[in-house]
């Protein structure tokens, strides 16, 4: 998703780091204990909060109708898709909170302490939208958000669900899954699997010798700069269409083999940033390949058990088993927030160092970057990391982005991370982004954070 440009309810919601959800079509006095598996910390501790605030009435349900609910399915209860259809409006609410129920995947199971995310303060929002003061509700009443999660040193300040969905939905993440991959590459470098990111894809990679993909380097996949022209426009026509239906083929190799296959140059490799999915898919092959495991096993192992997350996560795998390493990750909301949470704390989780923080840094901080990669320079508002978006602002502050309306806002000095899960009508969500940035520098601002230029 080439998210390159930014301008300057029905409150139905699930706030609760102790574990108790009030459904969609519930009233207050109707509460569901979670699993006990799924709670960030003792239930017994962290339910009490929760029930104060309910009491004293800190938090309104107000009948509000959801956007376009009957368009995307609400008379049918949200039903699923099926691969071909989960992409249609009256299916994606369903589809994209359960795709790897309809796809092929592969577990990544939770294990271990989960890490708590404690109850803050109820957080008051405000935003400028086309020259009108908004909130929160606003916000929702006007996009298509299924989860919105709003962390403050850890804390949920704000936690929503709408659409009928939940705390145990897992959400497709599109092209978030591009910056869990740069997690991946950052261990796998520490832990001498990858010995540099300025080796050649094709060192790992036979299939790929002597193409486009196999001549580059680490380090420009992770910066989508081989320069190997690949055309990304949704249209069903394009190259990652092509690629889509070489993962879903069933003959083995067809991925990879079109990827070889691609040798067309639209810039010299390394010159600047060029929006292509195939890059962080190759990625995932040259990851799988070094370690001699797949990208699930070392998703559990290196990051989601040691990151503390409290539901199991899913990788959408094609057909010869490998993961969809360019947008087919799926997991909870929270845990989406936990790995916000993490890139805040620059990689260390409960004092231990899960990413490498020098790694961190030089995947997103503008002033690491090249200057044809820096904000304003990589497009005309982001600049592009290593598979994260950075916006132009004084304080270090980047995004994870997926088609649709996925994203993951962190601010590490302000220890703001913001998490939403959305069923956009248009892949590149041009209708949404002006008022998203908008909302973003209102948390920004509202919580404390720093949206200096």
């Amino acid at each position: 998703m080439q998210d390159d440009t930014l301008a300057s309810s029905r409150t139905d919601f699930v706030h609760n780091a102790g574990g108790l959800r009030t459904s969609e079509t519930q009233h207050l006095t109707s509460v569901e204990l979670t699993p006990e598996f799924l709670l960030p910390s003792s239930s017994k501790q962290a339910a009490r909060p929760l029930m104060g605030w309910l009491a004293v009435g800190l938090f309104a349900i107000t009948a509000f109708a959801e956007p376009d609910e009957e368009a995307l399915g609400k008379a049918k209860g949200y039903p699923r898709g099926t691969a071909a259809t989960m992409y249609a409006e009256p299916f994606k609410v369903g589809s994209f909170s359960a795709a790897d129920k309809i796809l092929p995947s592969r577990l990544v199971t939770r294990g271990g302490p989960v890490t708590p995310l404690t109850n803050g303060a109820p957080a008051t929002i405000n935003y400028r939208y086309q020259n009108t003061r908004c909130g929160l509700d606003d916000y929702l009443e006007h996009q298509r958000v299924t989860g919105l999660l709003i962390l403050k040193d850890g804390a949920i300040v704000a936690e929503r669900y709408r659409y009928g969905r939940s705390e145990r939905d897992r959400f497709l993440s599109f092209s978030v899954a591009k910056s869990v991959t740069s997690l991946l590459a950052g261990i796998a470098l520490e832990k001498g699997v990858l010995a540099s990111l300025d080796d050649p894809a094709e060192k790992h990679v036979a299939e790929l010798k002597e193409s486009g993909y196999g001549r580059a380097t680490i380090r420009q996949l992770l910066r989508m700069s081989s320069g190997v022209k690949f055309t990304e426009e949704y249209n069903g026509r394009d190259d990652i269409a092509r690629l889509s239906r070489a993962e879903r083929s069933g003959e083995p190799g067809a991925a990879l083999q079109l990827l070889a296959s691609l040798n067309e140059r639209a810039f010299p490799a390394g010159e600047k940033f060029g929006y292509a999915s195939s890059e962080p898919a190759v990625l995932g092959y040259v990851l799988a390949r070094a370690a001699r495991r797949n990208i699930a096993e070392l998703t559990r192992e290196w990051l989601w058990q040691p990151l503390g997350a409290e539901a199991d996560a899913a990788w959408i795998i094609s057909a010869d088993g490998q993961e969809g390493t360019e947008g087919r990750f799926n997991a909870a909301l929270r845990d989406y927030g936990r790995l916000g949470l993490l890139l805040a704390r620059d990689g260390n989780i409960g004092g231990r160092q899960i990413v490498p923080r020098e790694y961190l840094l030089d995947a997103t901080d503008p002033t690491r970057q090249p200057p044809a990669f820096r904000p304003r320079a990589a497009t005309p508002y982001f600049g592009y990391g290593y598979l994260f978006w950075l916006l132009p602002m004084r304080h270090r502050t980047f995004a994870m982005l997926g088609i649709y309306g996925q994203s993951v806002l962190v601010q590490p000095d302000s220890g703001i991370v913001v998490a939403q899960t959305s069923v956009n009508k248009d892949p590149r969500a041009t209708q949404t982004r002006a008022e998203r940035d908008a909302f973003w520098r209102g948390v920004l601002e509202s919580l404390g954070g720093y949206v200096e230029p």
